[in-house]
């Protein structure tokens, strides 16, 4: 049995990562916290076939499986990239009875946002489509947003007063629930590729930064604060990869493994920012440092979604009532 990504998914990670790195960027990042755009942007990752890749071949996508995503999802997290893959694979799973709506999400025609209840919904900032579940029924709409100030601009966040909803499948409390298990599972995905970047550039900093004439990376206490940090960020990919490989292949396993997939990804990630912080010393916490970027997505990813506790009850639950038997 091969538990790893096969040669195609490593080659579609190989492309991803040159994507995402000419198109967005720490740098593109802190520009959104001052009111700049979003990188690389919706079209951007329309037109090189990213929005779709969930979506139906029938209807201009790639038909491709949500482990295929994942592996996309984890090069944008580790570069800040927006907007979030999160809402397209969500979306898909909304629409696939839906044709022409399908094909607007993946060619990029219709800015796509999905709202759950008043919370502030991820990628709000630019939609001109929103989807929700009213009543049990999944509805679509137009909408008003309301933003704040963000923590972390490239997540789009904002509250939505939906007009002139439309019920587009009624019933949908089923299919509602199987999309939100996709989002945690690409959420998760991007959080593994944050995380992953924020322990790297904390490990270059302790191989560079000296004190008392060494590295301090050759100190105890920092190098095991960067071996815990990149620990979690292994143990987080083996739950990513699980929970993408159940959404396609073992639905039933899907529950429980992507509740513990955005559970464990809320905390590994808020450990590996603050960890990285911790190693840049003062340098760290100045908003000259790319550190506070990590943190803020950390912050914000946390909740998105239900925080680690709601999904570690989930978990729980799941598990005494047999999942696994």
């Amino acid at each position: 049995m091969n538990f790893d990504l096969d040669q195609d998914q490593l080659d579609a990670a190989a492309g991803a990562r040159r994507f995402f790195t000419d198109q967005a960027s720490p740098a593109a990042a802190r520009a959104a916290l001052e009111e700049g755009p979003v990188q690389p942007g919706r079209q951007a990752l329309a037109d090189i076939g990213f929005l779709g890749i969930t979506v139906a071949e029938s209807t201009g996508g790639g038909g491709g499986a949500l482990l295929d995503l994942a592996v996309v999802a984890e090069q944008a997290g580790a570069v800040l990239a927006g907007p979030s893959l999160v809402t397209a694979a969500r979306a898909a799973v909304l629409l696939a009875e839906e044709p022409e709506l399908a094909a607007a999400l993946a060619d990029g025609s219709r800015a796509f946002c999905v709202v759950d209840g008043s919370s502030p919904a991820l990628d709000a900032v630019g939609a001109d489509t929103f989807l929700a579940l009213v009543d049990g029924d999944l509805v679509v709409g137009g909408g008003t947003v309301v933003t704040g100030q963000p923590m972390d601009a490239t997540r789009g966040l904002g509250v939505v007063t939906l007009t002139d909803p439309r019920v587009l499948v009624p019933d949908a409390a089923a299919l509602w629930a199987r999309a939100r298990d996709v989002a945690l599972v690409v959420l998760a995905a991007e959080d593994l590729g944050t995380a992953g970047r924020a322990v790297e550039v904390g490990v270059a900093y302790a191989k560079e930064r000296h004190a008392f004439g060494r590295a301090i990376g050759s100190y105890q206490a920092v190098k095991h604060s960067l071996v815990d940090a990149w620990v979690g960020v292994e143990q987080l990919r083996s739950l990513v990869w699980w929970s993408a490989w159940a959404a396609d292949r073992a639905p039933d396993e899907l529950p429980l493994a992507a509740a513990a997939a955005k559970a464990f990804a809320a905390e590994t990630l808020e450990r590996a920012a603050e960890t990285c912080i911790q190693v840049h010393g003062g340098t760290g916490f100045t908003w000259e440092h790319d550190a506070h970027l990590y943190w803020r997505r950390a912050k914000v990813d946390r909740l998105l979604l239900g925080d680690a506790a709601e999904h570690h009850d989930v978990v729980a639950g799941l598990v005494l009532a047999g999942a696994l038997s």
